[in-house]
C-alpha cells in the first residue's frame, strides 16, 4: 500500500509571514534562505541542493522559542518537508547543523569564522561532535553536499546583499509543496 503524500505546505506563504523575522546576524530569515539559494545556484548545483539551501532554516518558524530553535531546527524543519521531498533534501535540513558541528572539530580555524549568532548556538547544538558520530557522517553518501550547504549557510549573512526573489524559486517550490500563494512584498516578488 503506497503511502499518501499531505495535500501541500505554502512555504510562500510561510515566508510571507514569518520570513522577515530577525535571523540574528543582521539579516532577515527570508534575507538569508535567499542567500543560501542564490550561493547554490551560482555554484551550478542541482535542484536538490538548491531545495535545501532555501528551506535548511525554515525549522526556526516552527521549532517554538529561540532557544528550542536553536537546538532543532534543522531536525524540525527536515521532519516537516520529509513527506514533500526527496529523502537527500530532508537528510541536507537535519544534518546542516551537525556539519557545523562536524567543521569546528576537524578544523579550529571554521570556528572563529563563524558568526556571533552561531558561535552562540554552537554549544546549545550540541557542541562538537564525537569521535564516532564524526566518523558516521563522513561515510554517509551525501556528505560533501552537508558541508556545501553549511558553508553557504555560513556564508549567507550579509545584510545588503542582491539576490533573486522567493518568486525565482516558485517552480521548484511547486514541484515539492504543491501550489504556493503568489510572492508579494520585498524579497518575495521584486
Amino acid at each position: 500500500m503506497e503511502a499518501t503524500r499531505p495535500e501541500g505546505l505554502d512555504v510562500v506563504g510561510l515566508f510571507a509571514r514569518l520570513g522577515a523575522r530577525a535571523y540574528g546576524d543582521r539579516v532577515s530569515q527570508l534575507s538569508h534562505a535567499l542567500q543560501c539559494a542564490a550561493q547554490a545556484c551560482r555554484d551550478h548545483t542541482d535542484d536538490e541542493l538548491v531545495a535545501a539551501a532555501l528551506l535548511h532554516d525554515l525549522g526556526h518558524f516552527l521549532a517554538g522559542g529561540p532557544e528550542t530553535a536553536q537546538r532543532h531546527h534543522g531536525t524540525e524543519a527536515a521532519a516537516v518537508r520529509r513527506p514533500f521531498v526527496p529523502p537527500r533534501v530532508a537528510w541536507l535540513i537535519r544534518q546542516h547543523v551537525v556539519a557545523k558541528r562536524y567543521l569546528c572539530t576537524v578544523d579550529p580555524r571554521y570556528r572563529q569564522g563563524l558568526s556571533p549568532a552561531s558561535r552562540r548556538s554552537l554549544e546549545a547544538q550540541g557542541g562538537t561532535v564525537p569521535d564516532a558520530e564524526r566518523l558516521a557522517i563522513e561515510a554517509h553518501p551525501w556528505f560533501a553536499d552537508a558541508l556545501r550547504l553549511r558553508r553557504w549557510d555560513d556564508a549567507a549573512k550579509r545584510p545588503q546583499a542582491r539576490v533573486p526573489p522567493l518568486r525565482a524559486y516558485h517552480t521548484l517550490l511547486e514541484r515539492y509543496f504543491g501550489p504556493q500563494s503568489q510572492p508579494l512584498g520585498p524579497g518575495l516578488d521584486c
